[in-house]
């Protein structure tokens, strides 16, 4: 099996092509990474910047391995927030890193912020189960 494959090919985390385009993001800051690294207040951006990024990827991961109830909206409101604190700091490493990365890393996670905004909405506004009528029909099957 390749590496990149997903280990559950039936799992929806992998298909969810948001959570793809955030890993996508954070393996491409590991160039952006280099250039920080040479001066001392992008070493101090850079790592703060990891940990939005990785968090954004770490929320989606536990709101999905925690089910499709209340709390996935909850992380994914949580990799929401960790997205446009990642998108202001490329914002404010414009004295670092080339415009057009700046640009294009803004870009990419004003996109999530989008999709996770509308799979926020329409989880939320799916209407729930009531589990009382549920299990009412059951007992008068009996």
């Amino acid at each position: 099996m390749k590496t990149n494959e997903p280990a559950n090919p039936s799992d929806r985390l992998e298909s969810f092509g948001i959570y793809q385009i955030a890993r996508q993001l954070f393996d491409d800051f590991w160039t952006d990474s280099e250039i920080l690294m040479k001066d001392y207040r992008g070493r101090e951006l850079m790592k703060q910047q990891v940990r939005s990024l990785d968090s954004i990827c770490a929320n989606i991961e536990e709101g999905f391995g925690r089910g499709f109830g209340k709390e996935l909206p909850q992380h994914l409101k949580i990799a929401r927030g960790e997205a446009r604190e990642s998108r202001g700091r490329y914002e404010r490493c414009n004295h670092l890193l080339p415009p057009e990365t700046i640009s294009q890393r803004a870009a990419i996670l004003s996109r999530i912020i989008g999709g996770l905004t509308k799979t926020i909405q329409t989880i939320e506004n799916r209407p729930q189960r009531n589990p009382v009528t549920r299990h009412t029909s059951l007992v008068t099957l009996k």
